[in-house]
């Protein structure tokens, strides 16, 4: 609960960083104009191209995988370890993630309803739980805690780089709000919007999901949390023996089907802002002539995530969320550090939005960040994800040298 609790007030500090930006940078890919204004191009170049291939398609990937595990959790009669499960859990995801890439290729409208609806349904199912763990105590999980508290981390990994360590998969789950910075073109007074969103919608998820652990614990016990793959599910199956796991499974998959809505909305709006700029291929920068949808990036980003589910065994999908995190998170410091960098070099009234306390809250952010990429590099696991992150940054940058550097911002008009 101290994790979750801590990854909230990161969660708070980020979106409090992000919102000031999202108050000035209110167009389409803003957050590639925030780093290209405050480190160059190559910078900028870097982060989209890294969002793209490793950050959004992992999280496609990862996402399409743990929702129709989900699903499956509602039939009983499958078994988490046969091959005709996992086989069937693969097709769902494909499935899920070729209906969504087609969803938002025939226009915003219908991608921006499909998450309003999801939303809501993530929010219901999670007060849901918390309402049952209220009224309903299943287990305590006092035996197991001191079974659990007697194994010991490895000598050469400290308590508190494991605590810190622990933090990247709780951001994943909090991460979001910098995707209202891709779409700011397609919000109406963004100036104002973007930052109320940002900030409210943080506040909410904050409050939520830590009432939703509480709620876990309660249920489940301790030894239960720590066992469950479908923690949701499971816990609801303890208050609801007989239809609970299976009303929320199907309730998870459908909050899952929105989040990886949400990837396929706003990613390849991010890859459409820089290709305007002139530093990807011309193509990306085009809208639909009648959908009026960057439909080029939007194949981009879908193809890339059906390659990463498809490409990685199931044992893999853990370490390419401890890859997308790390990578993401090296981002979130350099996006911290370029409000300050970008306040000190303009005047205050060209910041709609303003946070109290600058610069405290992005240094903090920062810094934050900074703190759990040290405790996550101290663990094996994470150590070899994230030498793997910081090459493919460096291949990013060899692409960018050879192929973008010298290209000339500005696309024709039917681009947008």
């Amino acid at each position: 609960m101290l994790v979750w609790s801590l990854g909230g007030v990161i969660a708070l500090l980020g979106a409090l960083t992000f919102a000031e930006l999202g108050g000035r940078y209110g167009r389409t890919g803003g957050q590639y104009e925030i780093l290209r204004d405050a480190f160059g191009t190559g910078v900028g170049f870097v982060y989209v191209f890294c969002n793209a291939t490793a950050i959004q398609a992992g999280a496609i990937a990862i996402i399409a995988y743990y929702a129709s595990l989900n699903l499956f959790n509602v039939f009983s009669v499958f078994d988490g370890d046969n091959s005709t499960h996992q086989l069937l859990v693969y097709v769902l995801a494909v499935m899920q993630i070729a209906v969504l890439s087609l969803t938002n290729f025939l226009g915003v409208r219908w991608g921006s309803l499909a998450q309003n609806i999801t939303v809501l349904a993530k929010l219901a199912t999670l007060v849901m739980i918390i309402a049952a763990a209220l009224f309903i105590t299943v287990g305590t999980g006092t035996e197991t805690v001191a079974v659990v508290a007697t194994e010991k981390p490895p000598e050469e990994t400290s308590k508190l780089f494991l605590f810190f360590a622990a933090l990247v998969p709780v951001l994943f789950t909090f991460g979001g709000w910098q995707h209202a910075l891709w779409i700011g073109g397609e919000v109406k007074n963004p100036s104002r919007n973007i930052p109320l969103a940002i900030t409210l919608g943080v506040l909410v998820v904050t409050v939520v999901y830590l009432s939703a652990n509480w709620a876990y614990f309660s249920l489940l016990g301790f030894d239960g949390v720590a066992r469950t793959k479908t923690v949701a599910a499971d816990a609801m199956g303890a208050a609801w023996p007989q239809w609970g796991s299976r009303v929320v499974g199907a309730a998870v998959w459908f909050s899952g089907f929105g989040v990886l809505n949400s990837q396929l909305l706003s990613g390849p709006r991010l890859i459409c802002g820089m290709a305007r700029d002139g530093r990807f291929f011309k193509p990306f920068a085009q809208l639909h002539p009648r959908f009026q949808t960057p439909h080029w990036a939007i194949l981009l980003l879908g193809g890339l995530g059906l390659t990463l589910l498809l490409v990685l065994k199931t044992e893999k999908i853990g370490s390419l969320l401890n890859g997308v995190v790390m990578i993401d998170a090296i981002f979130f410091v350099l996006t911290s550090f370029a409000l300050v960098i970008l306040r000190t070099r303009s005047q205050e009234s060209e910041w709609p939005f303003r946070i109290p306390f600058f610069p405290l809250g992005p240094v903090l952010f920062g810094i934050m960040e900074i703190i759990v990429l040290v405790g996550a590099f101290s663990i094996e696991k994470y150590r070899v994800s994230a030498v793997v992150g910081i090459l493919w940054m460096i291949a990013a940058t060899l692409i960018y040298v050879a192929l973008f550097r010298h290209r000339k911002a500005g696309v024709d008009e039917a681009a947008g």
